[in-house]
């Protein structure tokens, strides 16, 4: 592995990272002092935008800023990226999503892995995270085809989608997986990851298609070549 992979690979572990711990902290921040549950939900919402427009902004020079297995999809699909760099950059969004689990756990004095308890095993849901994902990778290709400010509009699309899909809009696999480790309002449990994963993975499909279609085969600035 030559040191620029290295440095891709470590760009998208430690911008995984931050986003998962935004998101688990603010969830448990939420928790702690917010009135009622509308109001957690709109913390969690506002501070996971704003870290994604702050992380894709920084790191899509480094790497092209995917921090999500669904946008590497995308890429791989649009020849971007070669599959084992595709692989290895979603080992490291696994492995730094549940870094950032555990680093949000310290932060509020919990242990630093809890298994999650927390149903999520509705139909509903599934569609959702399909919805969702499907929507992430639109926006992407949309954005881009555009010439707009990618990073802003994706962390517009999250925030928004925490409140237009009934499971608070997931749509990264990576970040799922991880939330299995956190028994707090932003994990669900391990035998509800299944369904969530295939959810997102079509719902990628579906966005692909779409945008592709849509858009047409411009790449979009960013999604950096992998290797």
């Amino acid at each position: 592995m030559g040191a620029g992979m290295l440095r891709k690979l470590v760009a998208e572990a430690l911008g995984t990272a931050g986003l998962m711990a935004a998101v688990t902290g603010s969830t448990l921040m939420g928790e702690r002092l917010a009135a009622g549950a509308a109001t957690g939900l709109l913390v969690s919402s506002l501070v996971t935008g704003g870290a994604l427009v702050v992380l894709l902004t920084l790191l899509i020079p480094v790497s092209g800023g995917h921090l999500n297995p669904a946008v590497t999809l995308m890429a791989g699909l649009r020849r971007e990226i070669a599959v084992p760099a595709a692989l290895a950059y979603g080992a490291a969004q696994v492995l730094g999503a549940v870094a950032g689990v555990a680093t949000a756990h310290l932060m509020f004095d919990l242990p630093a892995f809890t298994l999650s308890t927390l149903p999520r095993d509705l139909p509903s849901l599934w569609l959702s995270e399909a919805i969702a994902t499907a929507g992430l990778i639109f926006v992407i290709l949309g954005g881009s085809a555009a010439r707009g400010p990618v990073p802003a509009l994706v962390g517009a699309y999250i925030a928004a989608a925490f409140w237009f899909t009934a499971s608070t809009g997931f749509a990264n696999p990576a970040m799922t997986i991880a939330r299995t480790l956190t028994d707090s309002a932003a994990g669900l449990r391990p035998q509800d990851l299944p369904a969530y994963l295939l959810a997102q993975v079509a719902g990628a499909l579906a966005g692909y298609a779409l945008g592709h279609w849509l858009f047409g085969k411009e790449k979009p600035p960013g999604l950096a070549d992998g290797g």
